[in-house]
């Protein structure tokens, strides 16, 4: 059993933070080796729950934690983050606590990293799933004639399938589509995904919606996310135009039952890097996975 937190840890209060805290809780990933990441934590706080405790040496936040609530189905928990300074101290494990307790029984999921994951075993979540980090320049097919031209090479897709730029008029098509994919109302954070992405593109055939995929900043990198589609082949093919839209190196955190897609971004330059494991508490998530490549950031799950 852990030790109890020192006097002075013990009491502190956790508040909800607000769009106030945003630099603040860049400041914190930063102390944590994480990308500062503004941008992501803008849209955290504007569309999740954010908690958080103030460092008692005035030192901006001691830790925080982000709940992205897609309903009485499902919360998503991410950003457990706890000062270098304070760690080992069972802050996280206070702090976890009190925000399961504001859950109020709603099933869990989460992706941990390998330091977290006991702690999150300790609290009672199971792993059910894992996830690949992807990362480096995306290096296209060669081929003549445009990039364009080479965006489907060897991608194995339908003559008739195509990509584009989404715009306002896909909305209502891509949260039918994510609704089925996902299992759960993710309008909250779609709705906020034109001002987030830096490029967002769907894919059709026959008029129909298949798929659709965000391509945003973070530090140096773009981040693919969410990636949703109806099979692989439209998946890459939805990587390949965010990938031909960007000279910063990609990055994408891919479901490890997509076998097919990491070993076509292994081909495509994109290396390994570190695996989350998928937990959750009660209830496993919905939805069909088979369509679910990459989430859009995996604080929000």
């Amino acid at each position: 059993m852990s030790s109890p937190l020192p006097r002075p840890l013990a009491g502190l209060p956790v508040r909800r933070l607000t769009r106030d805290d945003l630099v603040p809780c860049a400041d914190l990933s930063e102390d944590r080796g994480w990308p500062r990441d503004e941008h992501r934590w803008g849209l955290l706080l504007a569309a999740g729950t954010c908690f958080g405790i103030d460092d008692p040496d005035g030192k901006g936040l001691m830790a925080t934690c982000v709940v992205t609530s897609y309903g009485p189905r499902m919360a998503a928990i991410g950003m457990l983050l706890v000062a270098g300074r304070h760690a080992r101290q069972g802050i996280a494990r206070q702090l976890m606590h009190q925000v399961i307790e504001s859950t109020g029984g709603t099933p869990l999921s989460l992706y941990a990293t390998a330091q977290g994951r006991p702690l999150y075993e300790k609290l009672g979540f199971v792993a059910v799933g894992r996830a690949e980090r992807m990362s480096g320049h995306f290096q296209p097919p060669a081929g003549p004639g445009s990039p364009d031209a080479d965006v489907d090479q060897g991608l194995g897709v339908s003559p008739g399938l195509t990509v584009r730029p989404a715009s306002a008029g896909d909305l209502l098509a891509m949260l039918r589509l994510d609704g089925h994919a996902f299992g759960l109302d993710r309008t909250h954070l779609l709705t906020r995904l034109p001002a987030f992405a830096d490029h967002l593109r769907v894919a059709e055939e026959g008029g129909e919606l298949v798929g659709y995929a965000g391509l945003w900043p973070s530090s140096a990198s773009h981040v693919v996310g969410p990636l949703v589609a109806r099979d692989t082949a439209t998946a890459k093919l939805l990587v390949s135009s965010l990938a031909g839209a960007t000279d910063r190196p990609l990055r994408a955190d891919i479901d490890a039952r997509h076998e097919e897609l990491l070993r076509w971004l292994g081909e495509r330059g994109l290396g390994h890097g570190s695996a989350t494991t998928v937990m959750t508490l009660g209830e496993q998530p919905p939805g069909d996975w088979t369509q679910c490549f990459a989430p859009l950031s995996v604080a929000t799950g």
